[in-house]
């Protein structure tokens, strides 16, 4: 009988158990402008499921917005009906003292600086040129944001999951991503690890026919947020359970 050594079972175990997420089922949703994409996933090595809700917008004709919630009087459905969004999601990180981590683009105007942590590595931002997601040290205001947000970390880069994230702590996940094709999403998911939304998010055709380029993960936990518009005047929301800094949501653009 063939017996493996210590490291080469350790190594077959690792490859037995790597996730294997596919989709059970997906259901689309028209809203004003945008889809809402609701998707059900199971990773059969593990026996356990995920549920995953996306807004998707083209960059050509929506934008993002940063919504500040500087007193905390907002919660998600109440800033996204204020500015009259199409969908949104929460925000950043903050501190104890209700103040944002890390840059803070509204409007052109610059809220909080760019900070270098290795938690908060990316940002989020939109401008002319569209919705991108940048590493921190490629971030420049040369091209004139009108919003942007910096967190992290990375979920997908180069349509690729992200090796080396945290596999160890499930809580709901706020994410935001980006494809080549012109389109965007802003999404969350039900408790999963910071390693098993970065797996989930390289599945072809999550978004449909929206291949995700580069996604980031913003506030989780109990700052969890999403809210979409249907179209005929209702809205899907999945509600914060704690009062947030701040918000993005998606709007026409101008």
């Amino acid at each position: 009988m063939l017996k493996l050594s210590a490291p080469l079972l350790f190594l077959a175990l690792a490859v037995t158990a790597r996730a294997e997420w596919k989709i059970l089922s997906a259901e689309s949703e028209p809203g004003l402008t945008i889809e809402h994409r609701h998707v059900v996933l199971q990773d059969g090595a593990h026996d356990q499921r995920a549920d995953v809700d996306l807004a998707i917008f083209s960059t050509r004709s929506h934008t993002l917005r940063l919504i500040d919630n500087e007193r905390g009087e907002m919660d998600l459905a109440q800033a996204m009906k204020r500015d009259k969004c199409f969908a949104g999601v929460n925000g950043g990180y903050f501190d104890p003292n209700f103040a944002p981590i890390g840059l803070r683009i509204d409007n052109g105007k610059v809220l909080s600086p760019l900070r270098q942590a290795r938690l908060i590595s990316a940002v989020l931002t939109a401008s002319a040129r569209g919705v991108q997601i940048v590493r921190a040290g490629e971030f420049t205001r040369r091209h004139g944001p009108r919003m942007a947000i910096q967190c992290g970390p990375f979920l997908v880069d180069v349509g690729k999951q992200v090796r080396g994230l945290d596999d160890s702590r499930s809580a709901r996940r706020t994410f935001a991503a980006n494809a080549t094709n012109g389109r965007a999403a802003l999404g969350v998911s039900s408790e999963v690890t910071l390693s098993e939304l970065s797996e989930i998010l390289a599945v072809p055709k999550l978004a449909g026919d929206l291949k995700i380029d580069r996604a980031l993960n913003l506030d989780g936990g109990s700052s969890s947020a999403f809210w979409f518009a249907r179209a005929r005047g209702s809205a899907f929301s999945i509600p914060e359970q704690k009062t947030v800094r701040d918000f993005v949501g998606i709007v026409p653009s101008r």
